[in-house]
């Protein structure tokens, strides 16, 4: 809506060229036409640059797997900085789509991967299908990496790289299950690195808590701009910590960053979806499932929207395959999904399943430095009760401070009442909704 100004905007009123190529913001309903007046027509990240494709079939396509997009990211940046004036400022937002899924299967192997080179997190099973999903999942990080490289010597190459700043981060967890769209460690701790030669002390591993929020502060007062319009933000800059000397904790006043789920998809009767809130410390995170009764994948069989009957038990037809899109669709389709799904009966997979996809406890708390994969719920445990409390206060603080509906009211189930812009799923209605 018109009253929420993005930071883009704000630096490009300041006088910055803005722009990005590749995915923006996004999911995002923007204006359809001049008379649609609640919503913007430009993309909030700025210009569109994405003129540039490669070619299917083009004996010259560098892609390294079909799962990856037509765009030329690089080429795309190219143009962007072609177009500044002499001298100018500029905000490019590089959206690469890899490595959203789908992925080609098995194209790790003929992209010098092999099965041993990975780590598998301990909520999923150490299997051969588990660790090629993984690799197809590092070949398009590769990919997103070999674009951002060749723009980092573009700009080496024009003398700019001392003085721009440079953020590289994620916008969620690897797309596999109890990962993405999940806030256990594995959902919502993702990659960040940001480095300023001109004026960041380099080489430093930085353990402070910090989170998205903190970013468009931190971009603003390195620019010496006011938020002039933009409505009050919650994050805090970070400028402090990067220009520090210091190394681990930084900031010591900064305890806490705090994350939150309400849809991710539309994945369970009447589109609900499964809210959670949660708080990070620099040792410990503390989820609280708002809708502990409710599937947190998803439902676990949806209806046949030709027919309406109701589909298979998590998916599974009668000759044993997994139908991504009957169940449990708060995962992404992958092999690594129905692996877990259509294995689920075997002893040694199911506890996996289990984590994957079973219904949760109200509260729970995980001691990161220990148990990065979030197997050991703690909470309940008198010996971390402390603990439990300190970040639950914390949390339960900052809900009321920020008025989450969830909490604060008047209607606390306002979230399941948003519109959803895209095609909706059916499921049956559950026993417990």
């Amino acid at each position: 809506m018109k009253k929420y100004v993005p930071f883009v905007d704000v630096l490009e009123a300041n006088g910055y060229h803005t722009g990005f190529t590749g995915k923006g913001v996004g999911p995002f309903e923007y204006a359809k036409s001049e008379a649609d007046s609640l919503w913007r027509m430009e993309n909030a990240a700025g210009h569109a640059f994405n003129k540039y494709k490669y070619t299917k079939g083009d004996p010259s396509d560098p892609r390294t797997a079909k799962g990856i997009g037509l765009t030329n990211y690089y080429e795309n940046f190219c143009e962007f900085m072609q177009q500044r004036k002499s001298g100018q400022p500029f905000y490019f937002w590089y959206g690469s789509t890899e490595p959203h899924r789908d992925y080609e299967k098995d194209s790790w192997k003929r992209n010098g991967k092999s099965l041993d080179q990975v780590d598998v997190p301990g909520f999923l099973p150490d299997t051969e299908e588990i660790r090629g999903d993984m690799l197809d999942y590092g070949v398009e990080i590769d990919w997103a990496d070999s674009h951002l490289c060749k723009m980092l010597n573009y700009l080496d190459s024009i003398g700019e790289l001392e003085n721009t700043i440079v953020i590289v981060t994620a916008d969620n967890g690897m797309p596999f299950p109890r990962a993405k769209a999940n806030c256990f460690e594995y959902g919502v701790h993702v990659p960040l690195a940001i480095s300023y030669p001109k004026g960041f002390p380099a080489g430093r591993c930085i353990a402070d808590p910090v989170s998205f929020v903190d970013i468009a502060p931190t971009i603003l007062e390195m620019a010496g701009i006011k938020p002039d319009g933009m409505m009050p933000m919650s994050g805090q800059s970070l400028v402090d910590i990067l220009k520090s000397e210091k190394e681990g904790i930084v900031n010591e006043t900064k305890k806490y960053v705090y994350m939150g789920r309400e849809r991710h998809s539309f994945s369970r009767w009447q589109n609900l979806g499964y809210p959670q809130r949660a708080v990070r410390s620099s040792d410990f995170l503390f989820i609280w499932n708002m809708k502990p009764e409710r599937w947190p994948a998803g439902a676990p069989q949806a209806i046949n929207i030709e027919t309406g009957k109701v589909l298979p038990m998590y998916g599974i037809d009668d000759k044993g395959i997994h139908h991504s899109e009957w169940a449990f669709t708060d995962i992404d389709a992958s092999p690594s999904k129905s692996f877990l799904i259509e294995h689920y009966k075997d002893p040694a997979i199911h506890p996996y399943f289990d984590l994957a996809c079973a219904k949760r406890q109200e509260f729970e708390l995980y001691c990161i430095g220990d148990d990065p994969s979030c197997l050991q719920n703690l909470a309940g445990n008198v010996e971390y009760s402390d603990v439990e409390e300190e970040l639950k206060n914390a949390l339960i603080k900052e809900l009321e401070r920020t008025g989450d509906p969830r909490i604060a009211g008047p209607d606390k189930e306002i979230f399941e009442s948003y519109i959803r812009y895209g095609s909706i799923r059916t499921f049956p209605e559950p026993d417990d909704r």
